[in-house]
């Protein structure tokens, strides 16, 4: 079953299942629904961002470009 499946089978059963079951499967997921949402509280992210920002500012870090990106993303995907 694709992930798209997946996703519109848990869509059409929460939609219609009672508050009860609801409830429960928030509780399995919110941790990491609420890790997901909150990127921006993540301390060590943050400070990652800021280091790699102020790499590319003073030329420490060129960085990519986005077509070089894409291919090496694509070649990742493909082993």
């Amino acid at each position: 079953m694709t992930t798209a499946a997946i996703r519109q089978k848990l869509y059409e059963y929460i939609r219609f299942a009672d508050d009860k079951k609801v409830k429960a499967i928030y509780t399995v997921i919110s941790d990491d629904a609420n890790e997901t949402a909150e990127w921006w509280e993540d301390k060590k992210l943050l400070e990652k961002v800021r280091r790699t920002d102020a790499d590319m500012e003073n030329g420490k870090d060129k960085g990519i470009l986005w077509q070089e990106a894409k291919k090496q993303l694509s070649r990742r995907g493909k082993k």
